[in-house]
């Protein structure tokens, strides 16, 4: 194309129209980008500093996903929804505060016991301490031989823990408002579930689009609700054969310990090595015998290989099969924003975000910063003169 020919396409109406939609697309796409940039590293301060109200409706959503299936299997008997969604959330109750008062208050017994048994665990532990010094002190041998300086002597002050019965007294009247609202939203949701959902659905502007939604509703309802339903029951049976386990080692409160590792368990990977670690020290409060107290840890992570690596993949199954990174990822960002209770959430949360993907399509972010110079660089028709004859480019 010579100059004479360029300058024509150039003063081409239809060129410069073109031209200025495929540029204004380009900056409102850089737009897009950049407030999506801006909404992502926003929005976990946002739920970080709102934790007081974010976190109890993220919670109550889930759980309420979760009662969905149980929710529709009392309306199939004709039970009416308010009436379904009463049942549903004192069944809730019920089982939440079983699972509570196995748990809590033993171990706030053991809490209580901890300033008194720390003698008792430095005598159980003598003989590895022993072990140990006599190590620290051939390296400090080696070290003084090669004329290494010693350090400043450093004094450690182990303070007594505060009671428990003050920390849950001080704290007890936020938790109470937070789970009563929680409460709510869960009912309230389940209540309106079917309303809602025939109204997401018939609103829909084509009968695609409402086909899809009711697509997506279904499978974030199944997936969320088939994840939950059955790692609660692989956690629960996993917790009683615990508990069965300790009882047999003599261990005081075995039910407890079985329900700390069942909700531990809810965590992925964290959760295993926390219940390792408290089975350690319970053993070590409870035994004299440093060898002896060791075994309830082993005993649960000879349990958590099994259930981990042969009875959960089975009963699962690879239809939530998630990818272990993006668990980790979703377990470090949830833990961060809302601590324990985060981590809990993550799994749950990132099926949810996974299904909603799946079924919208994921953003392809190479693509859109990349391909065919979607915000900088010249246009696929573009002329450039400097490379001389255009290459076709498909």
């Amino acid at each position: 194309m010579n100059k004479h020919e360029r300058h024509i396409h150039d003063e081409d109406p239809l060129h410069e129209v073109t031209e200025a939609a495929y540029r204004r697309d380009r900056l409102l796409a850089a737009l897009a980008l950049i407030a999506g940039c801006g909404l992502a590293l926003a929005l976990p301060f946002a739920l970080r500093a709102g934790a007081e109200f974010f976190l109890p409706v993220t919670a109550a959503l889930v759980i309420a996903i979760a009662l969905v299936p149980l929710l529709e299997w009392f309306e199939r008997r004709r039970i009416p929804s308010g009436l379904s969604a009463l049942i549903c959330v004192l069944l809730f109750i019920a089982f939440a505060n079983i699972a509570v008062a196995s748990i809590v208050l033993p171990a706030t017994e053991w809490v209580m016991l901890l300033p008194e048994r720390i003698g008792r665990i430095r005598e159980t532990l003598a003989p590895i301490l022993d072990v140990y010094a006599s190590l620290e002190r051939f390296i400090d041998n080696v070290v003084v031989e090669f004329g290494s300086p010693a350090g400043p002597e450093q004094r450690v002050t182990v303070e007594t823990p505060n009671s428990m019965l003050d920390l849950i007294a001080s704290s007890a009247p936020y938790a109470a408002i937070q789970m009563f609202f929680a409460v709510l939203v869960i009912f309230f949701f389940l209540a309106g579930w079917t309303r809602m959902r025939k109204r997401t659905i018939t609103t829909r502007a084509s009968f695609d689009g409402a086909m899809t939604t009711a697509r997506v509703i279904q499978q974030v309802v199944d997936a969320t609700s088939t994840y939950l339903g059955t790692i609660t029951l692989v956690n629960i049976s996993m917790g009683l054969v615990v508990a069965l386990i300790l009882w047999l080692l003599d261990m005081p409160t075995p039910l407890m310990w079985g329900g700390i590792v069942a909700v531990l368990n809810y965590i992925p990977y964290l959760g295993p090595i926390a219940s390792t670690l408290l089975l350690a020290l319970g053993g070590l409060m409870a035994f004299a015998d440093p060898w002896y107290a060791f075994l309830p840890a082993i005993s649960f992570a000879v349990i958590h290989l099994i259930e981990a690596n042969v009875i959960t993949p089975s009963v699962v199954g690879r239809r939530l099969t998630i990818n272990p990174l993006l668990i980790l990822l979703a377990l470090s960002f949830w833990a961060w924003v809302w601590g324990t209770t985060g981590a809990l959430l993550a799994v749950p949360l990132l099926i949810i975000l996974k299904t909603v993907l799946d079924a919208a399509g994921k953003p392809d972010i190479a693509g859109f910063l990349f391909e065919e110079g979607t915000l900088t660089g010249p246009h696929h028709d573009d002329p450039i003169e400097e490379e001389g004859p255009r290459k076709n480019s498909r």
